[in-house]
């Protein structure tokens, strides 16, 4: 089937899953879990195979491990798929409800957006969560993920499927693996029939995308991500923090790549360090003064390592620890440690990123940590959904009116008057 054909499959299979049960939905996303725990031998079959590959052509190492999966990935991978289900359901959510006049109300309701595309590169985890996500949320997905993990998705794509099959034929659409580049640039400009594009990768491969398509494009820039120890911040727990946001999992998008130490906390530099045994530091001079390091360069302030490796510079107050993150950040994920409220609540109010975080690592800023279940990627623009994207960024809104005949001309002639009295406020207004 060629990528026009599968896209419209897609578009026919929205309209299909929009209007499916909730019961239905949670159980495709089951269905799916039990064949990942079944077929746990074939996915990690297939993964191998890419694994071998991957080494013959030299792939770098942060890419590389987030290739790999394991027994304990894949089951990470189910209780995603459990989470998913378990949440609930996006759609149909009033939001508000407000009577325009007597036998006159106006709701707001959340709706799937329709057709996704989805591309990802490098972890084959990644399929599962958009595949689960876009089937909760009532959409259909197109999935693109990086060649180097094309055995392992071929295996989940199908095994999805076939998840989808056994609870209802009709949606079989509603999942689409493409492959190649020139699949991709066909999906690019078929604006017609997809709703919302998705890069998930590179600013390289999002630039891409947002270059050549018409579609929106909801954008995930790099993880330039850092942590400021603050002089109120206490040493053990400074130490802490910024030892997981580096070294937990460094090849992701939430991992710290500049530590900001306030002049005043530099003695807990040492600490720090010796903590971070393995990881290349860089500092500026102050930085170096205090404990020997190679010589952190302007690159290093704007750059993703997604690998063992940790840039270090001295501030002298939180006003200049804010303005280096709002520069040379990506808008992603900061944080600060201290235990000044009043220092945390200005850092937050004042760092233009979609996650601020307050004595606590900078690998929090996830879908499955935040109880959404999973995330599509992260956005880091502000326009229809910011941070980890799960189910409210996959779907939009719909108003709906009903009445008793209503119309507009008895408002015009000043026969009628509006009323406009709430009767349900949006959540947190």
């Amino acid at each position: 089937m060629n990528v026009q054909n599968q896209v419209k499959e897609a578009r026919q299979a929205a309209y299909r899953m929009a209007v499916a049960r909730v019961e239905t939905r949670n159980a495709v996303i089951r269905g799916m879990a039990s064949l990942l725990a079944e077929r746990q031998a074939d996915i990690l079959a297939a993964n191998a195979t890419d694994a071998s590959r991957a080494t013959e052509a030299g792939l770098g190492q942060s890419v590389y491990k987030r290739l790999v999966l394991s027994e304990r990935k894949l089951g990470v991978m189910i209780d995603s798929l459990e989470s998913v289900a378990r949440l609930p359901d996006p759609l149909g959510a009033e939001e508000v409800r407000r009577e325009l006049d007597a036998g006159l109300v106006l709701s707001r309701v959340r709706v799937p957006i329709g057709v996704v595309g989805v591309i990802f590169e490098s972890r084959p985890d990644a399929l599962v969560q958009i595949a689960s996500l876009g089937i909760k949320s009532g959409n259909a997905v197109i999935l693109k993920g990086g060649s180097e993990a094309l055995e392992s998705n071929r295996v989940l794509h199908a095994l999805f499927v076939e998840a989808v099959a056994a609870v209802d034929d009709s949606l079989s659409g509603a999942l689409q693996l493409v492959e190649t580049r020139e699949d991709i640039s066909a999906v690019l400009e078929l604006d017609d029939d997809i709703d919302l594009m998705i890069p998930r990768g590179s600013n390289e491969l999002v630039r891409y995308i947002q270059q050549h398509t018409r579609i929106p494009v909801l954008g995930h820039a790099d993880g330039i991500c850092h942590v400021y120890i603050h002089p109120d911040a206490e040493p053990a727990m400074a130490t802490a923090v910024v030892r997981d946001s580096k070294m937990q999992y460094p090849a992701v998008c939430n991992a710290v790549e500049t530590l900001l130490v306030h002049a005043d906390a530099i003695e807990m530099l040492h600490a720090i360090v010796e903590a971070l045994s393995g990881v290349e530091l860089r500092g500026c001079a102050r930085t170096r003064e205090v404990v020997p390091m190679a010589e952190a360069t302007d690159e290093d302030w704007t750059t993703e390592y997604n690998d063992l490796v940790l840039s270090i510079r001295v501030v002298d107050s939180p006003e200049e620890a804010i303005a280096h993150i709002n520069r040379y950040g990506s808008r992603h994920t900061d944080a600060i440690v201290t235990a000044s409220s009043d220092a945390a609540a200005r850092f937050m109010r004042e760092v233009d990123s979609s996650s601020v975080l307050w004595n606590a690592s900078t690998r929090f800023a996830d879908g499955f940590r935040y109880g959404l279940g999973a995330e599509v990627g992260i956005s880091t623009g502000k326009v229809h959904a910011r941070g980890p994207v799960g189910l409210e960024g996959l779907t939009t809104t719909q108003y709906r009116v009903t009445g008793n005949g209503h119309i507009v001309d008895d408002y015009a002639e000043g026969r009628k008057q509006f009323t406009h009295r709430t009767l349900k406020e949006q959540s947190g207004s």
